[in-house]
């Protein structure tokens, strides 16, 4: 139904305009209004409109199938937002979900509608289903508005306590997407991720390691307590989730434990040397090999608990563990995981492309791990290109002695493939071959030798470049292949391979005295219509022959030179000016001619034939780095092993820190409330041994004794309950029992799942943060949602009344605005709203600004030489010439007053008398005091005043008359932006405080490339305080620089905060209610500090 719906909608929008031309053209007008339904004048989308509007869920849901299908299809679904958006409070369980899957795609569109209906998304937040909290957690996550920062933190730290895996879950993704929204947000956020890194759910494990990686990849000390747990819970965590922690692992591991590739080279030199030695020497070394090195057991621990992963589908989950035995592991341990990676070559070709580089890494300095498996290697004709080249590579890496014969059979096929670029490589393959391999030197010689009369260009042009690099490392014993190589030269069309052949015969012209000039003779000929590259090397010939045998060839160096002279390349010509100064001798040649012999016929070294992928080592296997072999944005780098192993003791969890933990023991111990049992006494139990081997398995390896220590002290806390507080706008809240150990309440959603947890209680202001365990899935529930949510309300009155230490909220606030968790606010102001937003918009985001009074002195200004700008111009005056500058000083004529030094000239001969200001067209609001009239002024004089003038904090422009006894002329005066600031003084503490309560809309940022040379602190601050009337705030870190001030006109704050970041980057940002000012402020600072 809703598929048919789809096509009819698709038809109507997309061939409209064809239906309505051939109705105008051969209907009569009856007949083209009852084509009206497909005319282009025909709103698109309309009836899935009027399907929302209905009051029948059916249509509702009809209408959210379908707009969902055109979103899955990627077309433009974005104009049914406010129709879709109404929907949103709606009852209907589906219809809400589709709801949030729109919303969730167009929320970031269309900001101002998602704001409206930001109040909804709060109460969805309290939902009874964990799909629409989890969803409703999503969606506002999703609004990319800084305005809503605090009430994303608020939702985001309620969410992490949620007893649903699924929605901490989803606010560790959220967590990711506030802090690119807000950097600033860090501490908080890191907070949050320490809190749900304690998380037991496998659900949450992978989400959270990836925000810690985005957020706060150098906090190590946050995973101390967590390995073991990471490394035991590993196998039961979603793919995707074991790639992020393995990978995180990987970076750990590197840092705590020492490296045991040590061991490893002990343990081979007493292998090399145990044939000559006797018993004791024997014993002895093995003695020294044993106490050389041995593995930390959580370094065991983790390669133990991830082995098993080797056998995963998912090969990006292979891959992650073979890079950890690759980089963590010993090398005898490492080979493991080659019969694995061998095995992903049988994937899809993008799949393969990956390993192979990997395999190609690997084997270039551990051979051994692949040789078993070369036939995997062979080319298959139906590998695509960079597949081919990639395997050959392998193959060539894994050439020895023992299977060379075999490769070199193997090679002679690929030759004659019809893919050139494969064939190509090859031959180069082949070149590498001989290098490594002497044994077959020559034998590879004579069959690049052989190529040479191949019908194919590119397979001969490669054959000569692979031949030259050859035979520079034996030229005496092969002057006949030099010679075969100068008699195709004519059949050669190549220019690589043309040049090849020609430096070949340069370099050892002495040893084809006779081939050499005849070889010169006829490449002189066709000099004009050569490639560039190859007359360079006919230079270069010519030179050379010249020095060895002027005799023959003088006269056609000299045309060669001659030639070349009047090239249209500037690097030919450029050559042959050097070559003529320094081979043919005259009274202008420096010292250097003497020697041209020396430089030209220079023993050259010869080329090494290396794998490309011999210097990618430096980077982690597997990832994007690696593959592009470049540093790519985000990439950690793996830190060197350590010297001395760290304390392994920061890993151990204290047993009773994990008894408190799961009783929920919080200060004073809480009142026992007698209520009824959630659980039959069977679930009881099979809960309570559940929980016993999580601790276990949690807690490594532990004995027996800590074992029982930790059950006596469970059962010694079996009197303290943990009660559950519900937050203030919360409509159900989960009663909780006290039985040997405290458990969290069950919760069933409409897909039965079913939560088993233990909770621990903590005293905050705002919401109880709830530490998760293990979650059960059950295929019958004894017990319905609507039930379990009367029974704990009943329970909620008793909770509230034995709760003392919390204050009741005031029902009026709106759910999440609270801000308390985030700063003591003392003075509470509001912000006017803008004009833009709604009245119900302006309610939702009451209580948004931080503002608070703080005590602030005026700084003394700190000299810096100020603009001179231009008043009134010598022509313009009539020989009255005038300039004004801002001097920076609090104003003598009033508080809220910029003061202004105006500087009046006479570039006259005579006198100009009565210099004043007259008609002043200010702006409303704005205020003027005029200088005093100037009554004469001489000839050449000038003199300076001061003025003052209120601009009420903007940059508008002041225009006034300044007048003389004769004439007047209109001017103006026009402040920049930072000299309607007056410096202040204050502490970094006071500074953070009051940058804490201009978040939101009364912060703007901008990231800006600084040079180099400006990234000092006394250029920064030189800069800054140049551009704007700013005072210096200290700062305890070194690449962190504030700056405060106050406007003149109202006071208002202005905090400017420029942040230095690696890659010369900085981020600045300003905080202040006058926003207009603040982004102006922006974007006059931008270049003055990216400028070089």
């Amino acid at each position: 139904m809703s598929g048919n719906g789809l096509s009819y909608s698709e038809q109507g929008g997309e061939a409209a305009p064809e239906l309505a031309q051939e109705a105008a053209a051969s209907t009569t007008p009856s007949a083209s209004a009852a084509f009206g339904l497909f005319s282009s004048g025909t709103k698109k989308n309309e009836d899935l409109k009027q399907m929302l509007e209905s009051s029948k869920d059916s249509a509702k849901l009809d209408a959210m199938k379908r707009i969902v299908g055109m979103i899955a299809k990627g077309k433009n679904a974005s104009e049914l937002f406010p129709a879709v958006v109404k929907n949103v409070a709606s009852k209907n369980i589906e219809i809400k979900k589709l709801v949030y899957v729109y919303l969730m795609r167009y929320a970031e569109e269309q900001q101002d509608l998602a704001l409206l209906s930001i109040s909804t998304f709060q109460r969805a937040l309290k939902d009874p289903n964990q799909l629409i909290r989890a969803s409703a957690l999503r969606v506002l996550s999703s609004i990319r508005v800084p305005i809503i920062v605090p009430i994303m933190m608020l939702a985001i730290k309620e969410a992490s306590s949620d007893l649903s895996p699924y929605v901490r879950k989803n606010a560790a993704h959220a967590i990711q997407k506030l802090y690119s929204l807000d950097p600033e947000q860090k501490d908080m956020l890191i907070e949050v991720i320490e809190k749900l890194l304690k998380d037991r759910s496998t659900l949450v494990a992978g989400s959270v390691v990836m925000a810690f990686e985005e957020v706060c990849p150098d906090r190590i000390d946050l995973i101390h307590k967590n390995y073991r747990k990471l490394c035991n819970l590993l196998v039961d965590v979603e793919e995707w989730g074991q790639v992020v922690i393995i990978h995180m692992l990987t970076r750990y591991a590197r840092t705590q434990f020492v490296s045991p590739w040590k061991g490893d080279e002990v343990v081979e030199e007493y292998n090399e040397n145990n044939f000559y030695q006797s018993d004791e020497e024997q014993k002895e070394k093995v003695q020294k090999v044993k106490n050389t090195y041995t593995m930390d057991p959580d370094h065991r621990l983790l390669l133990r608990n991830t082995k098993p992963l080797l056998q995963s589908r998912n090969a990006a989950v292979v891959m992650a563990v073979a890079q950890l035995y690759w980089h963590l592991a010993p090398k005898s341990e490492a080979g493991i995981v080659s019969k694995s990676l061998v095995r992903l070559l049988r994937s899809n070709r993008e799949v393969q492309y990956i390993v192979l580089q990997n395999i190609a890494t690997m084997s270039i300095q551990r051979k051994g791990m692949f040789e078993p498996y070369l036939k995997s290697f062979y080319v298959r004709s139906t590998d695509p290109t960079m597949i081919k080249t990639l395997k050959l590579d392998i193959l060539t890496n894994l050439a020895n002695e023992a299977n060379i014969s075999t490769l070199l059979r193997e090679f002679q096929t690929y030759v004659k493939s019809q893919d050139k670029q494969f064939a190509a490589a090859t031959i180069e393959a082949i070149g590498r071959c001989a290098t490594n391999i002497t044994e077959v030197t020559d034998t590879c010689l004579n069959g690049l030798v052989c190529l040479l009369s191949n019908r194919d260009e590119i397979v001969v042009a490669e054959s000569v470049v692979v031949i030259k690099k050859l035979l520079q490392t034996q030229p005496a014993n092969h002057g006949e292949i030099i010679k075969h190589m100068a008699k195709l030269l004519d059949n050669i069309t190549v220019p690589v391979a043309r040049a090849s052949i020609l430096w070949l015969i340069g370099e050892y012209c002495e040893r084809v005295p006779k081939i050499a000039p005849d070889v010169l003779r006829k490449t002189a000929k066709s000099f004009t219509n050569e490639d560039d590259l190859v007359k360079l090397q006919i230079l270069n010939l010519s030179a050379k022959l010249y020095l060895t045998n002027s005799k023959q060839t003088k006269l056609l160096t000299q045309y060669i030179l001659n030639l070349s002279k009047y090239d249209q390349s500037y690097d030919i010509r450029d050559r042959t000016r050097f070559i003529r100064q320094l081979i043919v001798p005259n009274e202008k040649s420096g010292a250097l001619s003497k020697y041209a012999k020396k430089i030209f016929l220079a023993q050259k070294p010869a080329p090494l034939l290396e794998s490309p992928f011999k210097d990618r080592d430096h980077f982690q296997l597997g990832t994007l780095s690696h593959t592009l072999n470049s540093r790519a944005t985000g990439y950690l780098e793996l830190s060197d092993w350590p010297g001395v192993a760290p304390d392994p003791s920061v890993r151990n969890v204290d047993i009773a820190e994990v008894a408190k933990e799961w009783t929920g023991i919080r200060g004073k111990p809480k009142k026992e409330k007698p209520t009824g049992k959630f659980y039959s006494e069977s679930e009881e139990e099979e809960g309570e041994s559940a929980s016993t081997s999580t601790s276990e398995s949690e807690s490594g390896s532990e004995s027996e004794k800590e074992d029982k220590e930790e059950t006596s002290s469970d059962e010694s806390s079996g009197s303290y309950s943990s009660s559950e507080e519900s937050s203030n706008s919360e409509s159900d809240s989960k009663e909780s029992t006290a039985k040997k150990t405290s458990r969290a309440a069950a919760e069933s959603d409409s897909e039965d799942i079913k939560v088993k947890g233990i909770s621990k209680k903590r005293s905050t202001s705002s919401s109880s943060d709830t530490d998760s365990t293990s979650s059960k899935e059950s295929s019958s529930d004894s017990k319905s949602e609507s039930d379990s949510k009367s029974d704990f309300v009943s329970g909620k009155s008793k909770e509230e009344t034995t709760v003392q230490d919390r204050k009741a909220p005031n029902k009026q606030d709106v759910f999440l605005l609270d801000l308390d968790d985030f700063c003591p606010v003392t003075t509470p102001m509001a912000v006017p709203a803008a004009a833009l937003l709604s009245p119900s918009l302006t309610a939702d985001l009451e209580g948004l600004s931080l503002s608070s009074s703080s005590v602030i002195d005026v700084a003394t200004q700190v000299s810096m030489p100020t603009k001179t700008h231009e008043l009134l111009h010598r022509m313009s005056g009539k020989g009255l010439a005038a300039n004004y500058h801002f001097s920076r000083q609090p104003g003598i004529f009033g508080d809220c007053m910029v003061s202004v030094q105006v500087t009046v000239t006479n570039t006259t001969d005579q006198k100009i008398e009565n210099i004043h200001i007259e008609e002043k067209k200010l702006p409303p609001g704005m205020r003027m005091h005029e200088f005093s009239p100037i009554e004469c002024l001489e000839p050449a004089g000038s003199i300076t005043v001061s003025m003052g003038i209120d601009f009420c904090d903007s940059t508008q422009t002041a225009s006034f008359q300044l007048c003389t006894k004769d004439d007047h002329f209109n001017v103006s005066i026009q402040p920049p932006v930072g000299e309607l600031l007056l410096p202040v003084t204050m502490s970094e503490k006071d500074f953070k405080k009051e940058q804490g309560m201009l978040t939101g809309m009364n912060e703007t940022s901008a990231t800006i490339a600084v040079a180099p040379q400006n990234s000092t602190r006394l250029v920064i601050i030189e800069r800054v305080v140049k551009a704007a009337n700013l005072g210096v705030v200290p700062s305890g870190q070194d690449n962190i620089h504030r700056f405060a001030a106050k406007t003149v006109h109202s006071g208002s704050l202005m905090l400017v905060t420029v942040e230095l970041k690696e890659s010369s980057t900085a981020q600045l940002v300003i905080n202040t209610e006058k926003t207009v000012i603040g982004s102006i402020l922006l974007r006059e600072l931008k270049p003055v500090l990216s400028q070089g």
